[in-house]
């Protein structure tokens, strides 16, 4: 049976949230911390803004305006699954350098989630898009612990 891979997910801004001005703010930001392509594309009548993670595995953010845009006042995020503790802190004090330059970044830092021998290091973030984003790491010191391979 084929591996179910992540291919891409449509967020859905309010009409006129896509302006010139935001869409040039998301490119950087996106594109200097997550190192994610920013590309414009016709679609749905409009000029939706697509984030993609690399041209090689087709992952990508489509971003579009929608009289019914997304609403989400909880927690729902989206995880980015970094490598190690390292990689983590180097982007959360990136993000805060961001953030000293543009107060519309929200950051909510976490403890570490420790349950058994697996421990989770992470942050969140939210800039200019209608969820959060859950940058961490999974620790654990099993020789068999499931880490994520792209093919």
């Amino acid at each position: 049976m084929p591996a179910l891979r992540f291919n891409h997910m449509e967020l859905t801004l309010a009409k006129g949230a896509l302006d010139a001005a935001t869409r040039e703010d998301i490119k950087r930001f996106y594109g200097d911390v997550f190192e994610m392509d920013a590309l414009d594309v016709p679609i749905l009548k409009q000029i939706g803004l697509l984030l993609r993670t690399d041209a090689e595995t087709s992952q990508f953010l489509l971003l579009t305006e929608a009289q019914e845009p997304i609403r989400s006042p909880g927690f729902d995020h989206l995880g980015f699954l970094y490598e190690t503790r390292a990689e983590v802190d180097q982007k959360l004090a990136q993000i805060k350098e961001w953030q000293a330059r543009d107060d519309r970044i929200q950051i909510k830092e976490y403890a570490d989630l420790v349950a058994g021998e697996t421990t989770v290091h992470a942050f969140y973030v939210r800039f200019l898009l209608p969820i959060w984003f859950d940058i961490q790491c999974i620790e654990s010191p099993a020789s068999d612990a499931p880490h994520w391979q792209y093919t």
